[in-house]
């Protein structure tokens, strides 16, 4: 059994197993035994830092939001031009994934659930969050003549995340998260000449 560690070690431990065993398995049989077990500790131990299940999904998604959002803000602050901020974007998000593939099995399963849970909520926070990010970007990039003068903004932002997505899924069904550095390159270019950008 491991020694005592404070809450917020102990809760972001937690947050931590749950998403890596969601790597392997879907969320909604995932039980907060395994959790327990994964960690080392009691499903007490578990219980008296989250209350329920969902508590812990909430923190996971909570997780996600701001580690996922501070990689894309971060690559965008350290790229030189609009155009090189969205390709640091696309590729920090690939990277994300790859790191975290219990990531996006948690949000799909979310995603998947008819009533608004407030973790559900938390996914459309991410989401605009991104989208704001990216429209920023987007813009900045037509003021600069980097892409086309013409582009639609809000249909760029969308078919960005979407590529995105569709690489995860990819990703997922072969079980292979690592490849999707290979497709991310030439996908990427198609987008950027979509948009009217050269590669």
């Amino acid at each position: 059994m491991q020694t005592r560690l404070p809450t917020e070690h102990r809760q972001a431990e937690i947050v931590a197993a749950a998403l890596q065993l969601a790597s392997a398995s879907s969320p909604a049989l995932i039980t907060t035994g395994d959790i327990a077990e994964a960690i080392g500790v009691t499903q007490g131990a578990v219980f008296k830092h989250f209350p329920t299940k969902d508590a812990i999904w909430l923190a996971a998604m909570r997780w996600v939001r701001e580690a996922l959002l501070q990689a894309l803000q971060d690559a965008a602050a350290q790229a030189g031009t609009p155009r090189e901020a969205l390709a640091a974007m696309f590729q920090a998000h690939v990277e994300f994934v790859i790191a975290h593939p219990g990531v996006p099995r948690f949000i799909f399963h979310e995603l998947q659930q008819p009533a608004d849970s407030a973790a559900k909520l938390e996914v459309r926070a991410v989401l605009q969050g991104y989208r704001k990010l990216l429209l920023a970007v987007l813009n900045e990039a037509v003021a600069q003549r980097q892409i086309g003068a013409d582009v639609d903004v809000e249909a760029a932002a969308t078919g960005f995340i979407g590529l995105i997505q569709g690489l995860v899924m990819q990703s997922m069904l072969g079980g292979r998260p690592a490849a999707m550095r290979q497709q991310a390159g030439p996908v990427f270019a198609l987008y950027l000449r979509g948009i009217g950008a050269a590669s």
